[in-house]
């Protein structure tokens, strides 16, 4: 008998909330990252110019954590059974491409800019370089209530505080090249910028690779979550265990489930079921759920996957 089960998505004055928050901070960094590509044009500053590169990612995370909002709102269809999820996780893959090209120019331009270091406008530097600190405080601010509530946004704002160091970093070099004349802190910073976007390109890009491979979830401790399920009266073992993310903040469970006798009847399967998808959502954050549940283990033909129970074994 399967049971399918996905819990209620957030509460519509949520999600609203949610896409304001996110509509806000977008309009905030995409304005300045024109001003940041502009004025570094201006400037004659790799730092500005880096920075504005950085600021496309947070841009586009922005974008894809509002697309996540939407498309989790459209229903699925017989010729797309999980809706438009994923179309997320193909977003953000181009996205670690494009911005790796990104990185490698600023690495590419910050070399040749040591060995001959150009005029640097610091006063301009400086000034949009504040600018930019200003935008990213803000829309950390906006983003920070709804972060509480929705994991895509969690995820934006824990990428933008990179960027927030990426600003002060702006600044520092602003003022060392206005104040005291140092314009090679400009390439300097506009390398740590660029690290700074490898590095963030790089988490954006394992996690895209974990998805496609349909890997469990770093948060979910599958041993865990089997011990725990097993622990229930009436649960022999639990088989055949399948964990994988649909798109980041979407977790998936399929099992079959081993029971006694008697537990696969409605009246008594039905608590049984209950009580599984407390433990899958409430502690595991998992939203879409099956369960199999089976009196015979003979008559199972998939691979049965109880690897956990030696795991245990090992343990005690």
């Amino acid at each position: 008998m399967a049971q399918p089960y996905a819990e209620a998505p957030d509460s519509r004055e949520s999600v609203s909330a949610s896409k304001r928050s996110l509509i806000a901070a977008l309009v905030l960094i995409v304005g300045y990252m024109l001003a940041g590509i502009i004025g570094g044009y201006y400037a004659g500053s790799l730092a500005l110019l880096a920075h504005a590169g950085h600021m496309l990612a947070d841009a586009v995370s922005l974008g894809l954590a509002l697309g996540a909002t939407r498309f989790a709102a459209q229903s699925a269809s017989a010729e797309r059974t999980y809706g438009l999820h994923r179309t997320g996780v193909l977003a953000a893959l181009v996205n670690a491409l494009l911005l790796w090209g990104i990185s490698i120019a600023v690495f590419f331009e910050a070399y040749r800019r040591l060995d001959a270091t150009p005029e640097v406008q610091g006063e301009l530097m400086l000034i949009v370089g504040a600018v930019g600190l200003v935008v990213n405080v803000s829309a950390l601010w906006i983003l920070h209530g709804s972060a509480q509530k929705d994991a895509n946004v969690e995820g934006v704002l824990q990428h933008m505080m990179t960027d927030l160091l990426g600003s002060v970093a702006v600044v520092v070099a602003g003022v060392l090249v206005w104040a005291f004349g140092q314009s090679v802190a400009d390439p300097v910073v506009g390398v740590l910028i660029g690290i700074a976007i490898l590095a963030s390109t790089w988490r954006l890009l394992s996690g895209v690779v974990q998805v496609l491979l349909g890997s469990t979830p770093e948060h979910i401790d599958v041993y865990a979550l089997c011990h725990q399920i097993e622990e229930l009266e009436g649960v022999t073992t639990i088989h055949d265990v399948h964990c994988w993310s649909i798109s980041p903040g979407h977790d998936a469970l399929t099992a079959h489930l081993l029971v006694e006798p008697g537990y696969e009847s409605d009246r008594r399967a039905e608590p049984l079921l209950d009580r599984i998808r407390d433990i899958a959502y409430e502690e595991f954050n998992i939203h879409h759920i099956t369960i199999q549940l089976e009196t015979r283990a003979g008559r199972c033909h998939e691979s049965h996957h109880v690897d956990h129970l030696l795991a245990t074994e090992r343990m005690t």
